[in-house]
């Protein structure tokens, strides 16, 4: 249920004591996820974790749905399900917040605790602060999307890789829920202890300085920005859809990023405290498109 500090919030405190983000929950369900061991597409903890996900939005009441699809791989047809949960909001159109939730499909010792898990866990506390049980949120609609298939089967290519965002985005696309879209923010690898959240030079420019000062609000601004890399990540889709579109990504994880894709990508290398500042600046995002005209 919502706190009394995001209401205020969401109706226009703006001082770094009114997010409210519970990070050692939020913490707790990385931990859940990370549990069910590895997530490879098909596997035991794959679909652990989609139940795991759609168990808990059940059970706060939230108005969930699936979007499930085959896709076409290099490993053969591969069942996929991208898992869907609505709060609606007071104003027209929707803000997406998306994750992905499973591992990479070769690394079948790689349980991806800050690729992947942490994010995905980080959606389910933002799923318990938006939900209303009477009501609708002050500003716009949010959709929360855990993505299947993010990582490549074989080797990434256009065509092996963001196989569930390309499946919602052309699919919103083609029967016109894509218009409802305001933004798009994607969240992935934000757990790291080491906090530094990149400038992605694929994501819009106007909504990267809206998050900016959504964590300069909150005092989060050291966190953000400091260098500009091109990433290749499941916002890519939406924006050869015409979304307005931003990836909060940290890419460098560990010394000379030597735990990604590796088994040290462990819960140890996580941060409360940065699954915190990433969960917050999102919910003041949030906060800010609903102010802006």
């Amino acid at each position: 249920m919502i706190t009394c500090c995001l209401l205020f919030a969401l109706l226009g405190c703006t001082k770094k004591e009114a997010v409210s983000f519970d990070a050692p929950r939020a913490m707790g369900y990385v931990r859940d996820i990370i549990a069910f061991g590895p997530r490879p597409i098909g596997t035991p903890g794959h679909a652990k974790t989609e139940d795991y996900i759609l168990q808990h939005l059940r059970s706060i009441g939230a108005q969930s749905e699936t979007d499930e699809f085959t896709a076409t791989t290099p490993a053969g047809p591969l069942r996929m399900r991208n898992i869907i949960a609505k709060f609606p909001g007071e104003m027209d159109g929707a803000i997406v917040i998306g994750s992905h939730y499973e591992t990479n499909y070769p690394l079948r010792n790689f349980v991806g605790a800050n690729d992947g898990g942490s994010t995905s866990g980080l959606l389910l506390e933002l799923a318990n602060q938006l939900e209303r049980k009477n009501g609708k949120l002050p500003g716009h609609s949010v959709w929360l999307v855990w993505f299947d298939g993010e990582e490549a089967i074989e080797s990434w290519s256009p065509t092996d890789s963001l196989y569930g965002s390309r499946h919602l985005a052309e699919k919103w696309q083609k029967d016109g829920t894509l218009k409802q879209v305001r933004a798009f923010i994607l969240t992935d690898m934000i757990g790291d202890a080491d906090l530094n959240i990149d400038r992605d030079s694929n994501s819009n420019k106007d909504l990267q300085n809206l998050v900016y000062q959504a964590a300069s609000n909150l005092g989060y601004q050291g966190h953000f920005f400091g260098r500009e890399v091109p990433v290749q990540d499941d916002h890519l889709p939406f924006v050869s859809a015409g979304v307005r579109a931003i990836d909060l990504i940290d890419l460098d994880y560990g010394p000379q990023n030597s735990f990604h894709h590796t088994p040290e990508d462990t819960m140890d290398k996580l941060s409360t405290q940065s699954l915190e500042i990433a969960g917050r600046t999102v919910l003041e995002t949030v906060r800010l498109l609903g102010s802006s005209k």
